[in-house]
């Protein structure tokens, strides 16, 4: 099962890399548009790159923001790269150590349960929204909901994780679990 998990993980982070590279490539096309188009040159034999033309590439970066934030934060970051209080945590005795790292995943668990009931109402009103440019690169089918879709595998994929430590926390004896 570990296997699985590191071959899921090290996917993740290939697609997590990909979307950054795509961001950074957008990005490129943005300025290279917006100070290329001041050009007299360019504006009389590539009047294609007309900064008016390329609004969506804000709007894409946007996207790609959105998808790499929440897809890392769900699949790719490990417990140990998230920012912790651990004044007390690390002063504890590792019985302490263990109960803590429980009662967090346990809080992290029921606080991402409230959102999840919250959040798929609001997801029923974004499947109406439009985006305000994407649909010159993908058309009209694209709506606010499928920007924001990472949200809902983060709000599952986080708690599944937590409820994984728990458990391995739980039946180890000695050390608590680093995923």
């Amino acid at each position: 099962m570990t296997r699985i998990f590191q071959i899921f993980q090290r996917t993740a982070e290939w697609f997590i890399g990909l979307l950054m590279g795509l961001m950074f490539l957008t990005f490129i096309v943005q300025i290279f548009v917006r100070y290329s188009a001041r050009a007299d040159v360019v504006r009389q034999h590539a009047p294609f790159l007309d900064p008016a033309n390329f609004g969506w590439t804000l709007e894409f970066c946007l996207l790609l923001w959105v998808w790499i934030v929440f897809a890392g934060g769900a699949f790719v970051l490990k417990r140990s790269d998230h920012v912790t209080f651990d004044l007390f945590y690390d002063s504890a005795k590792p019985k302490a150590r263990r109960w803590l790292t429980i009662i967090g995943a346990v809080v992290i668990i029921v606080a991402f349960g409230l959102a999840i009931a919250p959040t798929i109402d609001k997801f029923h009103i974004l499947r109406l929204k439009r985006t305000a440019t994407l649909s010159q690169l993908f058309g009209d089918w694209i709506r606010v909901r499928d920007v924001y879709f990472v949200f809902i595998l983060f709000l599952i994929a986080v708690p599944l994780r937590s409820a994984w430590v728990a458990l391995r926390t739980l039946c180890q004896r000695h050390d608590i679990p680093e995923q």
